[in-house]
């Protein structure tokens, strides 16, 4: 994780958040933002946001949800959708509806209680073990008639 830049931009603590909805605040009715957003209060409502979301333990959402990233510590009942991204739910974490994502982290005493669909999955692990072990065979194949046409060269040479 350390150095590696593509691990740390799915660090929620190292996201730019430039939405805040802070502890106490209620929002009733949709949240669009653009960029990365923390929620801390309650959205009654559907959110979407174009970055990352990170949901912090007194955070509630009610509602469907669409984003890059996200990252619940807190609640949230409705569908999450992060297609292209990674879901990550903490040991304080509780989610209640249907998931859709690229990578999902449950941590151990968290609640989830839904449907995971990983997008980008086409093949099972056996399907791409038969296609790797296809492709090694064929490029052994390639290899050898190279091999031999150098020991014939080799034989030539001695004649």
């Amino acid at each position: 994780m350390f150095g590696n830049k593509k691990d740390a931009t799915l660090d929620p603590a190292l996201e730019q958040v430039g939405t805040i909805i802070g502890p106490g605040a209620v929002l009733d009715g949709p949240l669009t933002t653009k960029d990365s957003t923390r929620i801390d209060g309650t959205i009654k409502g559907n959110v979407t946001i174009s970055g990352a979301l990170i949901v912090g333990q007194e955070g509630k959402i009610n509602g469907t949800v669409s984003a890059m990233n996200v990252y619940i510590a807190g609640e949230v009942n409705g569908n999450i959708t992060a297609p292209q991204g990674k879901i990550e739910i903490s040991d304080t974490g509780k989610v209640i509806g249907d998931v859709t994502c690229k990578g999902i982290i449950i941590d151990e005493n968290a609640v989830f209680s839904g449907q995971c669909d990983m997008t980008g999955v086409e093949k099972n692990s056996a399907e791409v073990a038969k296609e790797r072990a296809a492709a090694d065979k064929e490029a052994a194949s390639e290899e050898k008639p190279a091999e031999d046409k150098k020991e014939e060269e080799k034989k030539d040479d001695k004649k």
